[in-house]
């Protein structure tokens, strides 16, 4: 899956750079995977200047400035906080597009959502989706993995969709 990753990393790059789009990220059950991925390619920061890895629910609200009434009502994992954690991302770093994940990737439940719950999002100027992942749980690292590979085809499609 590594190479996969590598790949699709490597075409988002390409697709962003040939839209002249600049992305941030705000991860969560991913730690930092995607701002990693992005940055193993040459040339990303042409295209990719702020990731931020908010673990915390205090860091979620304090620097993406998720509103605590969405944490308190829904939690760290739901569609809600990754749809704010997106868009404030995106206003954060004035990019184009801001990309979020967060989840539950074990070994046990987190506010009594199973492991392998994931929200990703994307956000652009005039709207923010949110995709929920129900992923097999196959461990941390596929279910960290996972999360990553759909958020890059989430991007990708997004990009190569004709509404750009």
């Amino acid at each position: 899956m590594t190479q996969t990753l590598n790949s699709l990393a490597e075409n988002a790059v390409a697709v962003l750079k040939q839209n002249n789009m600049s992305i941030a990220t705000a991860e969560s059950c991913t730690g930092g995977l995607l701002s990693a991925l992005i940055t193993s390619v040459s040339g990303a920061s042409s295209v990719f200047g702020l990731g931020v890895c908010s673990y915390s629910p205090k860091s979620k609200n304090e620097i993406l400035r998720v509103k605590e009434q969405t944490l308190d009502k829904y939690g760290t994992v739901s569609e809600f906080t990754a749809k704010e954690m997106a868009e404030n991302v995106r206003i954060l770093a004035n990019a184009d597009i801001g990309l979020a994940v967060t989840g539950v990737a074990g070994p046990q439940p987190t506010e009594n959502k199973p492991v392998g719950l994931v929200y990703i999002a994307l956000s652009d100027k005039k709207l923010t989706t949110v995709k929920q992942l129900n992923i097999e749980n196959n461990g941390r690292d596929f279910i960290r993995s996972t999360a990553a590979k759909e958020i890059f085809n989430l991007l990708i499609n997004y990009l190569n969709s004709e509404e750009i």
